[in-house]
């Protein structure tokens, strides 16, 4: 459901400061957040978010699971790992 929209004046040098709420929702509060500037030909100015980390793909560089990427990466780095060629392969290895 579309939100109530919000009127922002410019400051100096042309810079608006968009509402907190706004910005967190968006990512836009994280540090190097940027925006994409579109102005369409029927003369609409879109602000579109854009961030170096979707939003559906933040949980992957949380500390927790960069800390189990670092020991994976560890395991792989010592040798501490299985390969299989073929599914059936894989599975015989849990039942095992």
């Amino acid at each position: 459901m579309p939100r109530e929209p919000v009127v922002l004046g410019f400051q100096t040098r042309g810079t608006l400061a968009l509402p907190a709420g706004l910005r967190r929702r968006h990512n836009l509060d994280q540090p190097g957040a940027q925006v994409r500037v579109v102005e369409r030909e029927d003369g609409v100015v879109e602000l579109h978010p854009l961030t170096a980390v979707p939003a559906d793909q933040t949980w992957f560089w949380t500390e927790r699971w960069q800390r189990m990427e670092r020991e994976v990466d560890a395991d792989v780095a010592a040798g501490r790992v299985t390969t299989h060629d073929t599914v059936e392969e894989l599975f015989d290895a849990f039942e095992a």
